[in-house]
């Protein structure tokens, strides 16, 4: 189970990124490019804006997404992904796997009000999203998808979550048992300093990247390449409240304490989101096609 002060984190960045949604528009028929998703008019203004620091076109190139394509999105959480993948895809024939938060937990309502609320946003416009298929990832589920159907499996923002709850290998597992041979593993993450010391736990939200292709290779995955689309120079990494202090969560007190209305976030946000990793592997086998 992640510890109480991580799921207060995930749960109010969740909660934050659901916020000033727009409201879901039917896509125009035909083809769709990663532009015409990123540009659509169901994504809200606050997903928008987001889109410098996240760069999701050049990133899905460089994951390699084709149309008619079937993806594995591990804990799309309000879906701000989703918003992008879910249409595209729908357009070209392809499928989307949501391996969504566990939330068989009955004390934990947090978790199951964040999945019934993306269901709930997917159930609203079949057209645009297409059917996107709910599953669950975490300390006690089954296959994220059907054994060797998927393409590519996306591990965006959220490893740091699994060291924590000590469930990043089975994630690395779950990942290659979904995919085809020659299927590629998609990660953005946070960037630790590597010469820093080693946490395997991620406390403050930052993974080194050495340590990331460790447990991908402990897994049979093969690196193919690293990508700095999604770096930021300007992220010192030494913030108060870890990598939560910068956008967009923008914490000013630490979990569970009331926010601290004389805490100054403009160095934060001159700083801007998190410096990260963009890395590519690849499952042993056939040329992913």
């Amino acid at each position: 189970m992640i510890p109480v002060s991580r799921r207060h984190v995930l749960l109010s960045a969740l909660a934050l990124s659901a916020c000033g949604r727009a409201p879901t528009g039917t896509r125009p028929k035909g083809p769709m490019t990663f532009e015409d998703a990123v540009a659509g008019a169901w994504r809200s203004p606050a997903d928008k804006a987001r889109d410098r620091w996240r760069h999701p076109v050049a990133s899905l190139r460089f994951w390699g997404l084709k149309p008619g394509e079937t993806v594995v999105e591990f804990w799309p959480g309000a879906g701000w992904y989703t918003d992008i993948l879910a249409p595209y895809l729908a357009a070209g024939g392809g499928k989307l796997y949501a391996a969504n938060l566990e939330s068989t937990d009955p004390a934990n309502t947090a978790a199951r009000e964040v999945v019934d609320a993306y269901r709930a946003r997917l159930a609203a416009d079949p057209k645009l999203y297409g059917k996107v298929e709910i599953t669950a990832f975490g300390p006690g589920s089954g296959a994220v998808a059907p054994a060797g159907s998927a393409d590519l499996v996306l591990f965006l923002r959220n490893l740091h979550d699994w060291m924590a709850a000590g469930v990043a290998e089975k994630a690395f597992r779950d990942a290659y048992a979904a995919l085809k041979p020659g299927g590629v593993l998609g990660v953005e993450e946070h960037r630790a300093d590597p010469a820093g010391v080693p946490d395997p736990l991620a406390a403050n939200g930052y993974v080194q990247q050495a340590y990331v292709v460790k447990l991908a290779q402990e897994a049979g995955f093969t690196l193919d390449a690293a990508s700095e689309i999604n770096a930021n120079p300007q992220d010192s990494r030494d913030h108060p409240f870890g990598v939560w202090t910068l956008p967009p969560v923008r914490r000013s007190s630490a979990p569970g304490q009331a926010p601290n209305p004389a805490f100054d976030h403009s160095k934060y946000d001159r700083i801007g989101e998190s410096d990260r990793m963009t890395l590519r592997f690849v499952k042993p086998g056939s040329a992913h096609a």
